[in-house]
This record gives C-alpha cells, sequence and structure tokens, in this order.
C-alpha cells in the first residue's frame, strides 16, 4: 500500500482559477472524500493527481516518489488508479473481457489476466454478468464495472469519482460496504461524491472545496457542523445521519 500526498496542487485555464492550493495525504487504511459544489474543482484535483492534465504549481507524491512528468499510464503502473464519473466501458465486449483489459496492466498472460480479472468479479459479487456484454448493462452494473476495471490494476492508492452517482439506495448500501473493505485491507482511497449521507458515513476526513479553493477539512463530524460548509455547500438543516 502507499501514501498519496497533495502539495499546492494549482490550475487554471486562462483566466478561470480551477484548483487553488489544494493539498492533503491520503493515507493507507483511510477514506478521504473530496466535496464542494458542482464546479468546485473536485474531477479537476483528479485529473491533476493521475497526469491527465498537467499542474500549474504544487506536487503529487506516492510514498516518497514524485510523479512529476510521468504519464497517466505510468502513475496508474506506480500505485495510482481511478474511476470516471462518465463510465465508459468497451461496450462491444463482455464484462470479463473489459476487466481483463485493466489486469493486462500487470502481466503480458492472457491466461493470467483473465484469471485475475474473474477473481475481482468474484469480489464484487459479479461473476454471473461476465459473459453478458458491458453495453447491455444498467447503470449501477456499469457503475461496479468501472470499480471492477480500476481494481484489477492492483492499485495502491484508489481514486473514486462519484461511483454512487445515479444507484438506487440498495446499490449505494452495497457499494459503501465494499469501500469500506478496500479500506479494511489497506487501500488509501479518495473519494468525490454528492451522496453526503454516504459521505459522511464513509470518510475518515473530509476535505472541502468551493471555487478551486479549500475552505474546511476534518473529521466528518467537523465538517457537518462546519459554518463555512454549511453555508457554501450543505445548508443549515443539513443532518449527518439523514439516512439513505
Amino acid at each position: 500500500m502507499a501514501t498519496l500526498t497533495s502539495s499546492g496542487l494549482s490550475k487554471s485555464f486562462g483566466g478561470l482559477r480551477a484548483v487553488q492550493n489544494v493539498s492533503f495525504t491520503a493515507r493507507p487504511g483511510r477514506i478521504l472524500s473530496i466535496i464542494g459544489p458542482n464546479g468546485a474543482g473536485k474531477t479537476t484535483v483528479f485529473n491533476l493527481l493521475t497526469g491527465f492534465i498537467p499542474s500549474d504549481a504544487g506536487t503529487v507524491q506516492l510514498d516518497d516518489r514524485s510523479l512529476a512528468g510521468m504519464s497517466p499510464e505510468d502513475r496508474c503502473r506506480a500505485g495510482l488508479a481511478r474511476t470516471f464519473q462518465v463510465v465508459q466501458p468497451f461496450r462491444g465486449l463482455t464484462v470479463l473481457e473489459n476487466v481483463v483489459m485493466g489486469a493486462m496492466l500487470r502481466t503480458a498472460s492472457i491466461a493470467e489476466a483473465r484469471e485475475a480479472a474473474a477473481a475481482v468479479l468474484d469480489d464484487l459479487g459479479m461473476s454471473r454478468l461476465a459473459g453478458m456484454r458491458a453495453g447491455s448493462l444498467p447503470i449501477g452494473d456499469r457503475k461496479r464495472l468501472e470499480m471492477a476495471k480500476v481494481l484489477a490494476t492492483r492499485p495502491k492508492v484508489l481514486l473514486l469519482d462519484e461511483v454512487m452517482g445515479g444507484l438506487i439506495p440498495i446499490e449505494v448500501q452495497r457499494m459503501i460496504a465494499f469501500i469500506q473493505g478496500l479500506r479494511d485491507r489497506g487501500l488509501a482511497v479518495v473519494v468525490i461524491e454528492h451522496h453526503m449521507n454516504a459521505v459522511m458515513r464513509l470518510s475518515d476526513e473530509i476535505l472541502v472545496l468551493q471555487n478551486g479553493e479549500p475552505i474546511a477539512q476534518g473529521s466528518p463530524e467537523e465538517i457537518a457542523r462546519d459554518p463555512k460548509v454549511l453555508s457554501a455547500y450543505l445548508g443549515p438543516n443539513f443532518k449527518a445521519d439523514g439516512g439513505l
């Protein structure tokens, strides 16, 4: 497992300041959630961490290793992997074949990749879907497939971008339990999520962004009563135990 550290991460697009001075540490066996209004810069932070866009300032490290100048593929090989908010499976391939694509990052053997992919699908309770075409899956199963593809790369740090979006309550409950299980195995997990009651149940720590800048960071209990967060995002009537 590994620790992910962001220090002073910043990015502007022309005159628009998308991310400004974002710093945090994601540690093994802990879940850090990044929340904030739409347009707060959350997904841009993920794009900066994973090398999909270059930063203007700041550093990203995996343990003591700087990721500066590394491509998204090389960062994934180093152990930093992510899901995407808009899931885009290889629609014409089966579920198993999709996951094999992720497993091929770690082996040149198709047989080994298929074995690893089958194990990931079993872990997610998706073995019965292995032979289905990915394009035929409903949104809940496509979200789980996105998770399976990423887990097949054997990440040390996992970035999850709204994996609960569009899920029905029972699917949210299952996803929460699965993510908690990943934490219990020692992964460092960073979550972007708008499902606030799920965030409050999942998180060991929460970072709140507004207009690209951190406005608060702390435990779920601290965030749920922070006046700046209540004003900017959660609203004055927010209750952390509001149910799912």
